[in-house]
């Protein structure tokens, strides 16, 4: 049975020092960051918010009750590629 991939799992393996950290395969849809440093993974990468400033103002996310990323976090300038596809 393979692992679980997490966010926290990708934080700490990756070395990205987030305080939350979340996971999603596609890069589209999360759960809100509520501490930071926080980061949101993808299968191959990673995005990172040094503060909730940062996080809010993002051009790139529509945050309601959700986070959504329509193109995903791999789009975003900053993005962080890990892993070859």
């Amino acid at each position: 049975m393979a692992k679980k991939i997490t966010g926290r799992k990708l934080n700490e393996q990756w070395g990205v020092g987030a305080k939350h950290a979340l996971y999603r395969e596609d890069g589209g849809w999360y759960h809100l960051l509520k501490r930071f440093p926080a980061a949101l993974f993808d299968a191959n990468g990673y995005v990172t918010f040094e503060t909730k400033n940062d996080y809010l103002k993002s051009g790139h996310l529509q945050i309601t009750q959700a986070l959504h990323v329509p193109q995903g976090i791999s789009s975003m300038a900053g993005y962080v590629k890990v892993k070859s596809e």
